[in-house]
């Protein structure tokens, strides 16, 4: 019986050292993000965190792997109960939007950023961020009703575009209604796909 307690104090202090660096990484940057900032965030020793991860690096890749299920997991149970009417495709976007926005995906970012000239981190990144994007992309097919297999990949290489951007750009946005209409307008342009 310890053992099985054991194990689940060993999971709970994993888990508690991944989402100390997703915090860390929204709250410092890539750049802040230290393993002691990590350490001091999830309230363990320094033994406790070598345990787990013998480097920075070691649990930056296991942070990515982390990410990438949360906002699995949220997207996940935004679109669980959207259906097939009418409504599913500003609805289905609307879940996108949602779950490409807050801590997980400026995590994501942070990453991405330190990705472009790390090339063990961008190793790492791209698996998790393809198995994210196929997923996306399965529940963008299921609710757009777009026919035609080219029309479908632009229009959700767009919808990818666009939310990330207005995430990224949303700190320096004075007027944050200005990205529901822009989220409108593409809902507009997509209609007439699928009505065409």
């Amino acid at each position: 019986m310890s053992g099985l307690k054991r194990s689940e104090q060993r999971a709970r202090t994993h888990t508690a050292l991944l989402d100390a660096a997703v915090r860390c990484l929204v709250t410092h940057g890539y750049s802040g993000t230290t393993t002691q900032r990590i350490q001091d965030e999830a309230g363990v020793s320094r033994g406790a965190l070598l345990h787990h991860f013998g480097s920075k690096s070691e649990l930056l890749v296991a942070a990515i792997h982390h990410i990438a299920d949360m906002r699995l997991k949220r997207i996940r149970e935004l679109v669980a109960d959207i259906g097939d009417g009418s409504e599913a495709l500003e609805r289905m976007v609307r879940a996108v939007r949602s779950a490409m926005a807050g801590p997980p995906f400026q995590a994501a970012i942070e990453l991405w950023a330190a990705a472009r000239t790390d090339r063990q981190l961008r190793n790492e990144l791209l698996p998790a961020e393809r198995r994210l994007g196929a997923e996306l992309r399965r529940i963008f097919d299921r609710h757009a009703g777009i026919a035609d297999p080219e029309a479908a990949r632009t229009a959700f290489e767009s919808l990818m575009a666009l939310v990330r951007g207005l995430e990224l750009t949303r700190i320096m946005r004075s007027d944050q209604t200005m990205a529901d209409r822009v989220v409108d307008d593409w809902l507009e342009q997509v209609a007439r796909l699928r009505d065409g």
